[in-house]
């Protein structure tokens, strides 16, 4: 039993296996959190993907018969958080499913049933008797249904996906696992799922900003409640697509050609004393390389020509960076070729689509770059990183 205040139960799922999430790499698995309140009528905020229900049921069973829950918030209709409520209505066939206009054409959609709903919309609540649920909607952080649920007697946020980071642990709090480690996760989380709604996550924060927050309750990941301010402080940063004068090399290669450039491009970029990371696309996962373009201002792509194209990684990259938006970038594109080099146009016309500044013309090298090659590459990192400074 995990008591979070007077009342209050983590009885969420942990899904220590799970390696892969939409095409996320979870290194280190996810939690799917649910959260008990009990008091004159009893709250359930959100469910958790149906493969961990019965983690869900147990945990529950330890504090409370489940036939005894009035209320389920559903903050957010996706199956990883919404799976289980049709599990739970079987205990409570009476309880009403709280959520928004989108949240209830959403779960009709999933599970056919027409159950007891109750929309609610911003500024709206519900007395449990000495705790109240209030609710504001959050549009697209990051589904149209998206809302949180605030309990302003405890000062405790329930955020749904918003803060939210894919890491099992037997710890339930931010400060049992550290500000660097959970850092780190929140913001793999946020580069993968959240950056194309930074207008939205920005109005989300205005909505918010009034409310008294101790602790903040999301629906993956450790509980905030040393670290709030903190942690509300990097979604500003991240909403606002603020940089830091960073570069990241991201890069395929056939026989080291446009490898030889990637690495003299990064020396030209250390000259200048920028901090540059560089990924290749065979060794690293495109989730964790999203993690690194977070807060990095410049990007650096490289290809060879395979096909009269990309290579096969670099093509899958750019449509998931497509999906993702990270805006405001400097970008810049490199690579090799045999007999045609369409490779860097390509990705230099992918990222005029971003609407990216390309400082400089891009690198296309034929066949296998000499000295004189290297030489060049490296003094255009020297340049790109004089443009960041």
């Amino acid at each position: 039993m995990h008591e979070l205040k007077k009342g209050i139960y983590w009885v969420g799922g942990i899904d220590w296996n799970i390696r892969n999430f939409h095409g996320y790499a979870t290194e280190n698995g996810t939690t799917y959190n649910a959260y008990l309140i009990v008091d004159e009528k009893i709250a359930l905020i959100d469910t958790v993907k149906s493969t961990v229900s019965s983690q869900l049921i147990s945990r529950i069973k330890r504090i409370i018969d489940p036939s005894r829950i009035n209320y389920i918030v559903s903050n957010h209709a996706e199956m990883d958080h919404s799976g289980s409520i049709s599990d739970i209505l079987e205990f409570c066939p009476q309880a009403t499913v709280i959520t928004s206009k989108a949240g209830q054409k959403s779960l009709q959609r999933h599970f056919k049933k027409e159950w007891n709903f109750q929309v609610v919309k911003t500024g709206e609540s519900i007395s449990l008797g000495k705790n109240t649920l209030s609710f504001v909607n959050t549009p697209m952080v990051h589904w149209p249904d998206s809302m949180v649920t605030y309990l302003p007697e405890e000062k405790i946020l329930f955020s749904n996906d918003a803060f939210g980071q894919h890491l099992a642990s037997p710890e339930h709090f931010d400060d049992e696992i550290g500000w660097t480690c959970v850092r780190k996760y929140a913001a793999k989380y946020y580069a993968n799922i959240v950056t194309p709604f930074g207008k939205q996550v920005n109005k989300a924060l205005a909505a918010l900003s009034d409310l008294e927050i101790e602790m903040v309750c999301p629906s993956h990941g450790v509980i905030w409640r040393s670290y709030v301010s903190r942690i509300i402080a990097e979604y500003a940063k991240w909403a606002n697509h603020d940089t830091q004068n960073k570069a990241v090399i991201v890069y395929d290669t056939m026989w080291n050609s446009t490898e030889k450039l990637a690495f003299s491009l990064e020396m030209g970029l250390e000259n200048a004393g920028i901090r540059c990371s560089v990924r290749n696309l065979k060794q690293n996962h495109i989730s964790d390389i999203m993690t690194d373009i977070l807060d990095a201002k410049m990007i650096l792509l490289g290809s060879p020509t395979l096909n009269n194209g990309l290579l096969p990684t670099m093509g899958q990259f750019l449509t998931y960076l497509k999906g993702l938006k990270p805006d405001g970038r400097l970008g810049f594109a490199f690579g090799s070729y045999g007999w045609r080099g369409q490779a860097v146009k390509e990705m230099e016309a992918m990222m005029e689509e971003f609407k990216w500044e390309q400082p400089l013309k891009g690198i296309n090298v034929e066949y296998v770059p000499d000295e004189s090659d290297l030489s060049e590459a490296v003094k255009t990192g020297e340049k790109l990183g004089s443009m960041l400074l």
